[in-house]
């Protein structure tokens, strides 16, 4: 039962998730047909990291992970996300229905990703690092799957929107077949005073701390590699040849991370959760300042190092949101790592709109050494958190 559930739920994870990175994965093409200004090229994008933090403070405040069944709320929010992700196959490109679309997408995945998480931490204690690295591997691979999505469907952009849009509305129907664990805890009744342990716990505390730095690195990185990597290889091959690579690299660099996770998480639960997120941020880090180095260089060396960056960058995010979890009380559990998103994907707004503004001004190279600093703070944040092991 749980190897069958937890299953069904990562292939969930994939399909619903699918939705997040649509415009960028589809910019490209797009554009080759309407003008769009850079400001709303980065609202389709940060639109839904946005809409991400509308959601899930919703959520967070209200307890719905902690109150309702989770799969039903997983459920009604991937089938609504889908069909709200259907608006861009006829709105103006760029305009303001389809950010309003993308917005509500975000706030919708909000139903979709935390409360995975609650879910599959009901399955385990022990093994709590592995369930949860195994979830945001599955999102991993979802985020990564526009970038495939939109290589098969070749310059019919709309052909990516339609197929992630159907993979969401059934992830929503699948979901509904999963069996909840045997440590899953409901709230008795609603309490939003639940939220200020991320202020009280000073575990939760430092979790979050982490996690922050982790996230102002992650969706930049996620939402421009393909753009950036594409100007990169355009320095020594034709455009289209440049934005085709630069494809293959997103999608190889994301999944790489969703693989990535589940081992991260196996090796979390043997030496510790902290130290793996301290690992993991070294790595990025280090992968993110090499990036700078070889950008506009050899084509497959900045391939390789790209690769190598987005397998560093995503693995302690699952152990964060374990460290939360473990740190909890199970029936907060699932409100305390929702709200550790919300405060997350609200600082991704913010980075996500604005990468592409300092690239045009400083220049790729100089963005990748800034979101250096991301994981910096985190490590600093998680030495601290492991010294109270």
């Amino acid at each position: 039962m749980k190897f069958r559930s937890i299953g069904l739920l990562l292939i969930a994870e994939v399909a619903a998730m699918a939705l997040w990175f649509v415009s960028a994965a589809i910019l490209p093409d797009m554009l080759r047909e309407v003008e769009v200004s850079p400001f709303r090229q980065a609202a389709l994008s940060s639109g839904v990291q946005a809409g991400f933090v509308i959601g899930a403070l919703t959520s967070a405040i209200l307890g719905l992970a902690d109150r309702f069944d989770p799969r039903r709320v997983f459920a009604a929010c991937a089938i609504g996300a889908g069909l709200v992700n259907a608006v861009l196959l006829i709105a103006v490109p760029g305009g303001i229905a389809a950010i309003a679309a993308r917005v509500a997408t975000g706030a919708l995945l909000a139903g979709v990703y935390p409360v995975g998480m609650k879910i599959v931490v009901g399955w385990g204690r022990e093994d709590r690092g592995f369930l949860v690295g195994a979830l945001v591997g599955a999102l991993t691979l979802g985020s990564a799957a526009p970038h495939l999505i939109a290589l098969t469907g070749g310059a019919d952009w709309k052909f990516t929107v339609a197929v992630a849009s159907i993979a969401a509305a059934a992830a929503g129907v699948l979901c509904l077949a999963v069996s909840l664990g045997p440590y899953h805890g409901v709230a008795a009744k609603f309490d939003p005073r639940v939220i200020t342990a991320a202020w009280t716990n000073r575990r939760v505390r430092l979790a979050y701390a982490g996690y922050l730095g982790h996230m102002w690195e992650l969706y930049a990185m996620w939402a421009w590699i393909a753009v950036a990597a594409a100007a990169s290889y355009g320095a020594t091959l034709p455009e289209l040849e440049a934005e085709r690579l630069a494809k293959i690299t997103a999608f190889t660099a994301i999944g790489a991370g969703g693989i990535a996770c589940a081992l991260a998480g196996r090796v979390a639960d043997r030496i510790g959760k902290a130290e793996v997120t301290i690992i993991a941020m070294a790595l990025s880090g280090s992968a993110a300042v090499a990036a700078a180095a070889t950008f506009g260089g050899p084509v497959w060396i900045t391939f390789a190092v790209v690769v190598l960056w987005g397998a560093a960058i995503v693995p302690d995010s699952a152990q964060f949101s374990a460290l939360v979890a473990d740190a909890s009380p199970p029936e907060q559990a699932g409100s305390l790592m929702t709200f550790q998103t919300a405060l997350g994907f609200a600082l991704t707004f913010v980075t996500v709109q604005v990468t592409p503004v300092f690239a045009l001004t400083f220049g790729w190279p100089a963005v990748f050494v800034a979101l250096a600093f991301g994981p910096a703070f985190g490590i600093a944040a998680m030495v601290r958190l492991r010294s109270m092991e």
